[in-house]
């Protein structure tokens, strides 16, 4: 397989998800059929421009907004719930590396899913990393580095992310 042959995809890919869906002529209440329509499980909801999408491999459920900037590493499935919102800058990451030897730390990639509950809002430039379930009701604020999961309706934050507080039940 030459060059060009590896290439092809992910120019396509990114030519699609990162050039035209992402396009901020797109209008915002149509972006979420433009993502449907190249592959990706998309429900109705507002996606802002400038969203990053590795794959089709993404799940977003109605009612969700997702702001400027939002990087979905695809490698990993990434399943987003219902009304949920997810500001500006949030990287979910679903890939990662074994430990390698020493000549090469990083060694075999890795992917773990990401799954995001119902009702969920996650803060600016939050990070949310390989294999994170985070259950319904949560708050994520913003900065954190979320590295194991999250039990329901909590406030999460800090580096890593740790559960500060129990947030109501309706």
């Amino acid at each position: 397989m030459g060059l060009l042959d590896r290439t092809w995809p992910k120019l396509g890919r990114d030519l699609l998800f990162n050039t035209v869906a992402s396009s901020v002529l797109i209008p915002l209440d149509l972006r979420w059929l433009v993502y449907r329509a190249f592959g990706a499980n998309v429900a109705p909801s507002r996606i802002q421009p400038n969203v990053w999408v590795g794959s089709r491999n993404l799940t977003i459920g109605r009612g969700t907004f997702v702001n400027y900037r939002v990087k979905f590493n695809t490698f990993g499935s990434i399943t987003i719930g219902t009304r949920c919102n997810i500001a500006m800058d949030v990287s979910f990451v679903t890939q990662s590396h074994e430990l390698g030897p020493t000549t090469r730390r990083a060694g075999q990639l890795i992917a773990d899913p990401i799954v995001v509950g119902d009702g969920v809002w996650i803060g600016t430039r939050a990070l949310i990393l390989p294999g994170v379930r985070i259950g319904n009701g949560c708050v994520i604020a913003a900065g954190a580095v979320v590295s194991s999961d999250c039990e329901p309706d909590g406030l999460y934050a800090g580096v890593p992310a740790r559960r500060l507080k129990d947030l109501p039940v309706e």
